[in-house]
């Protein structure tokens, strides 16, 4: 009689589930003196043999004629240290010594819990097993493979330095380090994931950081339970406070020294390999809308690009839906040969202006994600060719007016000079919001749109901070929230951080 298919994958299912149960009992229990027993534990978790990324190296110590044990992922170490650097020392060494003393790498520390071992491994390091010790070495090896610092992507900058963050934990953090040389730089190790183990680096100066916000930030990345989170882009989905929020709680940031910046005035970053970004929490609105040349130009030419970026934030949100309210509903408004000419210009258009609005937007949108998506070397052109052609096209064809072409262009060059990608997304969004509150009830619909959205993003915080902190609630600062004071004149960090230290110290 056959066995039907259902039961044999149920037995078959409980035979891993098993196994699983075992492996992990094994995983918590301590090294033992039983050199054979450590060495079949380690292979059965690393499913040997069948697993080839990862290697048992066996040999016998010189010193003592003891059995020894080498461990780690080919993958992520650098082989040729470990031959030359642990193996041979050891194979040759006969003098009698501790095992340290032996080996040229000097990051060598000893562990006695298997679990922790294992998690050493998954990072690239090497561990060593020696017969008659109930602990391990756990020796630095590992090597990723990954890029070279290079010039920021996003964040370009005139005078200021030409680095950016990459996918290692480790360079990011000495590109922060290299730049903040005191005693008080903190750096602390946090694991995600039940599988996956991910780290996190949270980054602070130990004499600054607001100790509420340390521990905010901290108890929402232990509740992180997922084991598909392995870089920032992803946590900050999880533990930034409004998950579904148009605007940004969290800021983000490629460059190393926006972000030792944000250090010396308290805040707390984020760092994790795989990720070329640093997340700097708390964050308020104000900060998104500065970038790094704020403070790189000269005190005059650094608050005339804050003003243009003001404006530009203005003409984003609102030209399309001034546009559209007044001709909708406030003719009035219009000296009578402009609105003559737009009346003529939109003699022949089939479409209400509205509809005509929407289809350039949709259309200059496309063609933005377009030139992000295809190629580098002619994502330029896609961008300018696409633009000119659908453009001169859409006017020849009638199917909208020279007028409404204006006003997407416009539009859309302004909101290139919003520095920062998510404010950058967020208000592209709320412009197709005003667009719909104007054509419904033009400059009142409009004003109505603002003030409810106004309400809603005042209630915002960022770990605890409001959201439009230093301005209100107001907060003794440096003031350097919609223009910036001299250098010279910046003496306080802000005061909504509530730093050990408010006093920055002024320059004589």
């Amino acid at each position: 009689m056959k066995i039907p298919f259902f039961k044999t994958k149920r037995q078959a299912d409980i035979k891993d589930d098993r196994l699983e149960e075992k492996k992990k009992k094994e995983v918590e229990q301590p090294f033992s003196w039983q050199i054979s027993k450590d060495i079949e534990t380690l292979k059965d978790i690393y499913s040997l043999p069948d697993n080839i990324d990862f290697v048992v190296r066996e040999f016998t110590l010189r010193m003592n004629n003891k059995k020894a044990v080498l461990f780690f992922v080919p993958s992520l170490t650098d082989i040729q240290l470990i031959q030359e650097q642990i193996i041979k020392p050891l194979i040759m060494n006969e003098k009698k010594s501790e095992i340290p003393s032996c080996i040229s790498i000097s990051t060598i520390k000893e562990e006695t819990c298997m679990k922790k071992a294992i998690e050493e491994l998954n990072s690239g390091e090497t561990v060593l097993l020696v017969e008659g010790e109930t602990k391990a070495f756990i020796i630095k090896t590992g090597k990723v493979a990954g890029r070279s610092v290079e010039k920021p992507q996003n964040e370009t900058t005139l005078f200021g330095p030409k680095e950016s963050f990459i996918e290692k934990a480790d360079v990011n953090i000495s590109l922060i380090r290299k730049k903040i040389r005191n005693e008080n730089f903190k750096v602390e190790k946090m694991s995600i994931g039940n599988s996956t183990n991910n780290e996190v680096f949270l980054v602070y100066q130990n004499n600054l950081a607001n100790k509420q916000i340390l521990k905010e930030v901290k108890q929402r990345i232990n509740h992180v339970k997922r084991d598909d989170i392995q870089n920032l882009e992803l946590l900050v989905q999880i533990i930034e406070d409004r998950k579904s929020s148009l605007f940004p709680t969290v800021l983000q940031t490629e460059r190393p020294d926006r972000a030792a910046s944000f250090l010396e005035d308290g805040h707390i970053i984020l760092i994790m390999n795989n990720s070329p970004i640093a997340l700097i929490t708390p964050a308020t609105f104000w900060t998104f809308l500065h970038s790094a040349d704020d403070h790189y130009l000269r005190f005059i030419y650094g608050n005339f690009t804050r003003a243009l970026r003001l404006i530009a934030v203005f003409i984003t949100l609102f030209t399309p839906s001034i546009y559209i309210a007044i001709t909708n509903y406030h003719r009035e408004m219009l000296p009578a040969d402009l609105l003559l000419a737009i009346a003529g210009a939109r003699e022949m258009v089939p479409f209400p202006a509205i509809i005509e609005l929407f289809l350039m937007e949709l259309a200059f949108e496309l063609i933005r994600e377009a030139g992000i998506r295809v190629p580098a070397p002619i994502g330029p052109t896609i961008g300018i060719v696409g633009a000119l052609i659908l453009g001169q096209a859409a006017v020849e064809a009638n199917v909208v007016s020279p007028i409404v072409v204006i006003v997407v262009a416009i539009t859309g060059l302004s909101s290139f000079a919003i520095s920062d990608v998510n404010l950058n997304y967020a208000i592209r969004i709320a412009r197709f919001g005003f667009l719909i509150a104007a054509s419904l009830l033009g400059i009142f619909g409009m004003v109505g749109c603002f003030l409810i959205g106004l309400f809603y993003v005042s209630v915002f915080k960022s770990f605890g901070v409001p959201y439009f902190a230093p301005m209100t609630p107001k907060y003794k600062s440096s003031n350097d929230t919609l223009f910036r004071r001299m250098i010279k004149n910046e003496r306080f960090r802000p005061a909504y951080l509530k730093t050990k230290d408010i006093k920055k110290g002024a320059a004589e």
